[in-house]
């Protein structure tokens, strides 16, 4: 049996949450991706989202974000498919921003499973987007993942 890996998906705010849902579903027998920002930031536990997002003092440095935007977006590629962790943010339940949405766009693309850890707050701009993809919301219960 070929083991099925799912890649996850979340704002940088969240990296640190991605390990233990890592954990988990690898006791499940899945391969599990994260962001490569996410296991640097474990790696050196560093997790201030400032150290590594230069581009907002140095618009050269956007350069890097296309470079991580692309890593995980081949990670999306290869996998099986993807799991949306979206926590609290700045008070928005189920936060999902927009990098997190374009990797969502581009499994729906290629037509792969999606699965969203928590429903997303009404006043999320891309609600609309999101619902209509029609994505497998978890409602928090991890165990619901079937790939």
């Amino acid at each position: 049996m070929k083991i099925k890996t799912i890649v996850l998906c979340s704002s940088a705010s969240f990296y640190k949450k991605l390990f233990p849902i890592k954990k988990t579903l690898e006791e499940k027998d899945y391969k599990v991706l994260l962001p490569k920002t996410a296991y640097v930031m474990k790696r050196t536990n560093n997790f201030d989202l400032s150290f590594y997002k230069t581009w907002h003092k140095n618009p050269k440095d956007f350069k890097k974000k296309r470079a991580l935007m692309d890593g995980h977006f081949e990670k999306i590629v290869k996998g099986d498919g993807i799991l949306v962790a979206n926590f609290e943010k700045k008070g928005v339940e189920g936060y999902i921003g927009g990098n997190v949405l374009m990797e969502i766009a581009l499994a729906y693309y290629l037509k792969k499973p999606i699965f969203i850890l928590f429903d997303i707050d009404e006043k999320s701009p891309f609600k609309e987007e999101v619902y209509g993809i029609n994505p497998v919301f978890l409602k928090g219960d991890i165990d619901k993942i079937l790939l």
